[in-house]
């Protein structure tokens, strides 16, 4: 009798250790989504993107030390002037502003979150020194993710690129966390947008038109309800001719597909909601927020 309880005492503490190793297996093997992100020259109001660099050894040393940590730290980057010369070869440019220039750039990137680099570099009797200015943003919605000033210190040296990476490594770790848990965030619980919602000044109805047997209003609200990600949003307020839900949740990745979603596509589906309504809408996209005007 002894022997069958040490045998199967022996079994037992067998099948435990096979399932702890099985679950550590299976723990080893998943994948944290990582964002694909893109870091760019800060730009003041009137200046070219698209040869901010060239004019600055110094801005191009602190971009690439940026780059430089987000690579050992395991995110795909998008190396901006790589992406800058193919956006020209390939006549991405028009006649945009300044600002449009960047946006289009950054959409044509293809990268999640982009990070603007703005340096200063400093030089005096008791020492030189780079003020470091990291923000990233996410792309699709243009929310901040994160912000961190590094300093560099006070050294008696013209090495520019020592200076960079000392304001670098002075700032980036905590930049780095707080940014991934905040995209770790959103791939768990879904990016925030706002969406407005009006109608046309000569449009014949309003939220309280009936629709679908229910107050239009209402129908929408449960429409929201359903296609909002897990089912997360919040109304800000109603009248008679506008709603506006200013937390509406929407996936990082389209759940058929795998593939990125982003506003546009929310969008396209509120307009599809509302011509199976057989109301007439136009839809503008401004950053994070769709306008649906309702005909």
């Amino acid at each position: 009798m002894n022997r069958f309880i040490k045998i199967f005492f022996a079994f037992f503490i067998l099948l435990n250790v096979f399932k702890l190793n099985a679950q550590d297996s299976l723990k080893s093997n998943i994948v944290t989504v990582q964002p694909k992100v893109m870091v760019i020259p800060f730009t003041k109001e009137g200046q070219d993107i698209r040869t901010i660099l060239e004019a600055d050894i110094n801005k191009r040393v602190a971009l690439t030390k940026v780059k430089e940590k987000f690579d050992l730290r395991g995110f795909t980057t998008v190396d901006f002037l790589g992406k800058l010369k193919a956006a020209k070869e390939s006549n991405v440019f028009t006649n945009e502003s300044q600002s449009d220039l960047k946006s289009t750039l950054i959409l044509f990137s293809g990268a999640d979150i982009y990070v603007t680099t703005e340096i200063d570099y400093q030089q005096s009797s008791s020492g030189n020194s780079i003020t470091l200015v990291l923000t990233a943003f996410e792309v699709s919605t243009g929310n901040s993710l994160s912000n961190k000033v590094g300093f560099s210190g006070k050294f008696y040296t013209d090495d520019v690129a020592k200076l960079a990476s000392r304001a670098v490594d002075n700032c980036i770790e905590e930049f780095l966390n707080v940014m991934q848990d905040k995209f770790t965030d959103i791939v768990k619980n879904g990016r925030s947008i706002i969406v407005d919602i009006g109608f046309a000044q000569d449009s014949k109805n309003n939220f309280s038109s009936e629709f679908s047997g229910l107050p239009l209003s209402d129908a929408v609200e449960e429409w929201f309800g359903k296609n909002a990600f897990k089912n997360n949003y919040h109304i800000q307020g109603t009248t008679s001719k506008r709603m506006i839900l200013d937390d509406v949740k929407i996936p990082l990745k389209d759940p058929e597909t795998g593939a990125n979603y982003n506003p546009n596509k929310f969008a396209l589906a509120i307009y599809k909601y509302f011509r199976d309504l057989k109301l007439e809408t136009t839809k503008d996209i401004k950053g994070g927020t769709i306008y649906i005007t309702i005909k």
